[in-house]
């Protein structure tokens, strides 16, 4: 499993090198956010509560074969049939087998899938209901479904063929594409990125069952550390005292109305009485679409947050989440707080427009910028989470720094579009002192320099950070 080395301290975060590569439309000024916080997190006599609170359905579940079983479980796998995965299947391989999905145990079959697209939630055994709103399957296409045969068990095998899980008790069903995009994006408009990359050439039919996973997912990216799963988080949290864990993900760099935000999120949660709140700093590690920031750059850019004293390494640890990104918008923002439960969040911070896009095909946003955080409060199966709505951050130009915009003084406030930040960092010019933290600025600057043409005019590789 990823080591501990992933929490972050002042020498633990910082001594290491990263690697792997950035990019995206992040905006100067934090937009209007809010926390969520369990409704459950004060005692019948008024008090605070301490410890985590409890993963969905209960119990974490967790995928891995045990180690002395894996040489058992990859003889069976050799004389199963196969299932070859793409890389985005991969990964959420890796969310099923650590328990983000919890209690799901495996690929959805027929009756999760059809709950998750018309419910976006799952009922349990025992009448209970978790939520449950982007579908997490596998797709198979006809020559595969015929290889499967009458087979109850099948290998799922990595793009190499060596076998990396047994999917068992499976359950084969049509793929009903143009309705899972309807519901889970709210359009089929040409041009959604996951749509494109994970659906469109996808197989007819989808594949679930019961998963074993062979062995620890890992990446080897000089990353693999920084992937702490649920079980090890909640470890880490209860290792540090928390009362109060508070997630944040992101899948840009951090700049200083985002850290307003985190620290003020802190703040309120003292004075309602918690003792030892922790920020978990949770960027996505899966998917993205091109234009975004890749994972490495933004790693080193949240490290030299941490080094510049933006953020308080005794009270923040920092782990990658390892999913997959829908751009699925207020649908995908309860999966993004649904999934942090299970890793022991109870607060979880939500921006202007969570997990949105602009429109594919027209000049608008997709999605109503408030409406994730409205609907995240009503959501099934997060009857534990609760709103606290914050304002608009943004550039003060009286104080020099990011600041809650005052609406009797507009004037002195600086909105910078991700357009104008992106144009500062490709000329190397830098924006106002006190928007992002130097360190963290110039991982930017070089990311974007790294972009630049070669002599011959084409863009270079993607340099790791």
């Amino acid at each position: 499993m990823a080591s501990m080395a992933a929490v972050l301290s002042k020498t633990s975060f910082l001594s290491q090198p990263l690697a792997k590569s950035l990019n995206s439309d992040f905006p100067i000024a934090a937009a209007t956010a809010s926390v969520s916080f369990p409704s459950k997190s004060r005692s019948r006599r008024g008090g605070i509560r301490a410890g985590l609170i409890a993963p969905d359905g209960g119990k974490l579940v967790e995928l891995v074969v045990d180690e002395p079983r894996r040489r058992e479980k990859k003889h069976e796998a050799a004389e199963l049939p196969r299932v070859e995965l793409t890389a985005i299947d991969l990964q959420w391989m890796h969310v099923l087998s650590e328990g983000w999905a919890s209690p799901l145990g495996g690929f959805m079959r027929e009756s999760e899938f059809l709950q998750t697209l018309h419910f976006n939630s799952l009922r349990l055994d025992d009448g209970s209901v978790v939520n449950m709103s982007v579908p997490i399957v596998l797709a198979i296409d006809d020559e595969q479904k015929a290889r499967i045969g009458e087979s109850k068990r099948v290998a799922l095998v990595d793009s190499d063929g060596n076998p990396v899980a047994i999917l068992s008790d499976i359950e084969i069903y049509k793929h009903p594409k143009e309705e899972r995009i309807a519901r889970t994006w709210g359009t089929t408009a040409p041009g959604l990125p996951y749509v494109e990359e994970a659906i469109t050439n996808a197989g007819n039919w989808l594949i679930g069952g019961d998963l074993e996973v062979l062995e620890p997912v890992k990446y080897n990216d000089g990353l693999d550390r920084f992937r702490l799963s649920p079980a090890e988080l909640r470890k880490e949290l209860e290792k540090r005292n928390a009362d109060a864990v508070f997630a944040f993900q992101l899948r840009n760099p951090v700049h200083n109305g985002h850290a307003l935000l985190m620290t003020d999120t802190r703040r309120r949660l003292l004075e309602m009485g918690y003792k030892n709140p922790i920020l978990l700093l949770h960027p996505l590690g899966g998917y993205t679409k091109a234009d975004d920031v890749p994972l490495s750059w933004r790693m080193k850019q949240h490290e030299k947050v941490l080094e510049d004293g933006v953020l308080d390494p005794e009270t923040t640890v920092v782990s990658i989440f390892p999913s997959p990104m829908h751009y699925a918008g207020p649908t995908e923002v309860q999966w993004h707080a649904k999934a942090r439960i299970n890793a022991g969040a109870n607060f979880y911070i939500v921006g202007r427009d969570p997990a949105g896009m602009g429109h594919p095909v027209e000049k608008r946003d997709l999605y109503d910028a408030d409406h994730g955080k409205k609907v995240l409060s009503m959501a099934p199966g997060l009857e534990r989470l609760n709103i606290l709505p914050f304002r608009v951050a943004a550039y003060d130009k009286t104080q020099g720094k990011m600041a809650f915009f005052d609406p009797s003084r507009p004037q002195d406030f600086l909105f910078i579009s991700g357009t104008k930040m992106r144009s500062l960092a490709k000329n190397k010019e830098n924006p106002p002192d006190g928007f992002m933290c130097p360190g963290g600025w110039q991982v930017l600057v070089d990311y974007y320099d790294s972009l630049t043409p070669a002599g011959n005019g084409r863009l270079p590789e993607v340099v790791p950070a």
